[in-house]
């Protein structure tokens, strides 16, 4: 794509197969890039399709069938899943059951050719003019997990204050996720899982999408961050266009604004609250979901941002005589579920704005015929302040079903007439009913809200018993863990403390003076474990113990060991290496050169602890010793045996000079 392309704001991909397909080896697909006015044209493999979308991010990706770009359902979701969250995949076509593209595209007016790349073109045209269903997986709810950036690991003197810094820096990341949700006004959950230190994960459940989220993807030394969207339960199409009919709005403005949706039935359509909208985005809202006929405020006078946004659709305006109490506000909204106090009052407003209006919307209704809309009529009457006659006229004016003034007049006037005689005796009659009604009513309200005010405090009474029930448990839970928690404690305290006495008396044994430390601990030398005879072992040893001339090594699995690995033993020069199983005979025979004392591990009393080992200084020098009367006793049997050789080579010699 053109650099020209790449720079629009609002950009529109139509794609359609040129070649192959996407269960095979290489599909390919033409791609038509429209801005509104111009069209940039190519065609590149399925994998450079995806970077594509990725680098420009078109606001849709336009095709006649979706399982061009997938082959099952769970691929079409990995795909969905991969583009940019600006991004919308759209179906021009048609939901579960698309048209022909031709169909569609005559019906719009779109030019449409059988190629590929106008069939894109097409595609592209059709969505930039909202034809077509957005196709969706996701909800618009994100996970945003805060975790462990590394394992704990396993072992070592530092392993529980390497886990507390870990899950405290986990801890510390959640909060700062928290706090930017927080500035950002967006509503979330939290569920943390606390571990030793801090929390060795947070899961925040937002209800925003991704781009809305001030937090990234990122992995940083102890932490991670990941964000996901959540799954829907399957593949869902929404249309582009959504049928906007004639409601009523309820505002209440503030820090938190909030509005309220209401049909002309009475019937709540959708409710918003945010703190971070500002006028233009909330009149945006309220257009994707009607045509506002009356803009409704629950207080006196209209604020001006109610009134500005009343003005920008032209509606009617409502406001109470008086500011609404609370009270009144609760009672109105008792049926209906909402968030927070201030979607309660754009409720309220819109609610009693149909109360004052009912009866004229009924009255409307009455006089529309079937073929003309009920809502354009009561919207040009309310909000437009026409009579419902001069609408009627010139809505029918409009369809074109005009009728000769000499057939037309005599028969509607004599129906009209007749109409309004019944109707007038009709509405004296239930006038009379409904002042009855009326104070009957009055009766039964002031007996309800007795009932009510009643049941409140009833209620009210019973959630403190019942708060205090549940701290009553919950404190004695609480006791009963700490109970058990202290026992715990101080059995392990116990235990710290025996091993404490004995670590300190091995760290003695690696002080500077050791001289001195060894006579007063009856001639004890430390013993540095290795745990195989190989060359890696011997380096961690190395790394752990600092292997220096002098030690007593113990190899507690001698056997393996080759010619490299017994001379980097030989170079650390310890004073004696005790073993446990059998030495190769390449071990053997180097260490024995290079004087390197070896004793069995059972000849020497080994006191371990952990990783720690003792020995006494007296059976450390009788396995030296033994070593060395065996190393005596060897050298004196090669001895003989080169003597032997050397007169059986001499005898040789002289048997063939003679």
């Amino acid at each position: 794509m053109s650099s020209r392309i790449s720079a629009l704001d609002a950009v529109v991909f139509g794609v359609d197969v040129q070649s192959g397909d996407v269960r095979g080896d290489a599909p390919s697909y033409a791609v038509v890039a429209f801005d509104g006015e111009n069209f940039d044209r190519d065609v590149v493999s399925h994998r450079k399709l995806q970077r594509l979308v990725d680098r420009e991010e078109p606001a849709i990706l336009a095709t006649d069938n979706v399982y061009e770009l997938a082959t099952d359902k769970d691929h079409l979701v990995r795909f969905l899943g991969s583009l940019p969250d600006e991004t919308k995949l759209v179906q021009v076509t048609g939901d579960e059951q698309p048209e022909p593209l031709s169909r569609v595209a005559n019906r719009h007016g779109v030019p449409y050719g059988k190629k590929s790349m106008k069939e894109a073109e097409a595609a592209a045209r059709l969505a930039a003019a909202n034809v077509g269903y957005e196709v969706s997986a996701f909800t618009d709810t994100t996970e945003v997990k805060v975790a462990r950036g590394r394992s704990t690991g396993s072992g070592g003197w530092s392993e529980d204050r390497f886990t507390r810094r870990i899950h405290g820096s986990v801890k510390r990341r959640a909060r700062e996720v928290a706090t930017a949700l927080d500035e950002a006004g967006l509503d979330y959950t939290m569920d943390e899982t606390e571990k030793y230190g801090g929390y060795s994960n947070a899961v925040f459940t937002v209800e925003a999408r991704p781009s809305d989220i001030p937090v990234s993807r990122n992995r940083s030394g102890d932490t991670r961050v990941e964000i996901e969207r959540v799954r829907r339960d399957g593949i869902e199409f929404r249309p582009l266009a959504k049928r906007r009919d004639h409601v009523l709005v309820g505002i209440d403005p503030g820090t938190t604004t909030a509005v309220a949706i209401v049909g002309l039935d009475g019937q709540v359509l959708d409710v918003l609250s945010t703190r971070t909208a500002d006028t233009a985005a909330v009149t945006e809202w309220i257009i994707e979901r009607g045509r506002p006929v009356v803009v409704a405020a629950d207080v006196e006078p209209m604020p001006s941002t109610v009134e500005k946004i009343r003005r920008s659709f032209s509606a009617a305006g409502w406001i109470p005589e008086r500011d609404l109490p609370v009270d009144e506000k609760q009672h109105r909204t008792r049926e209906e579920g909402y968030d927070n106090d201030h979607e309660r009052d754009a409720l309220a407003a819109a609610f009693h704005a149909f109360d004052d209006y009912e009866d004229t919307f009924e009255r409307i209704a009455g006089k529309v015929p079937p073929r003309i809309e009920t809502g354009t009529v009561i919207a040009r009457v309310v909000a437009g302040e026409e009579p419902v006659e001069a609408v009627l006229e010139d809505l029918a004016d409009d369809d074109g079903g005009e009728e000769s003034e000499e057939t037309h007049e005599p028969r509607e006037l004599t129906a009209e007439e007749q109409r309004i005689k019944d109707l007038e005796a009709r509405v004296e009659r239930l006038d009379a009913h409904v002042d009855d009604l009326e104070a009957t009513i009055e009766e039964k309200d002031e007996t309800i809200a007795e009932y009510e005010r009643e049941l409140t405090d009833a209620r009210r009474e019973e959630r403190r018993e019942a708060r205090e029930r549940r701290e009553v448990d919950r404190l004695k839970r609480e006791n009963e863990q700490l109970e058990r928690q202290l026992d715990e404690q101080r059995e392990e305290t116990e235990q710290i403390e025996a091993k404490l006495d004995r670590l300190k008396e091995l760290w003695r044994l690696d002080h500077s003076n050791f001289a001195d430390v060894a006579e007063k601990r009856q001639g004890l030398v430390p013993v540095k474990p290795v745990a195989k005879f190989t060359t890696s072992a011997l380096q961690a040893a190395d790394e752990r113990w600092e292997l220096a001339p002098g030690d007593v090594v113990y190899l507690r699995d001698a056997s393996g060991a080759g010619r490299s690995t017994a001379e980097t033993l030989v170079e650390r020069e310890p004073r004696l290496v005790l073993k446990s199983g059998g030495l190769s005979e390449v071990a053997r025979e180097i260490l024995f050169d290079h004087e390197i004392p070896t004793a069995p591990a059972d000849e020497v009393t080994i006191e371990e602890l952990d990783d720690l080992a003792v020995a006494r200084e007296s059976d450390v020098e009788d396995a030296i010793d033994g070593w060395r009367d065996r190393a005596d006793e060897r050298r004196k049997s090669q001895t003989g045996e080169m003597v032997d050789k050397l007169i059986s080579e001499h005898r040789a010699d002289r048997g063939e000079s003679d």
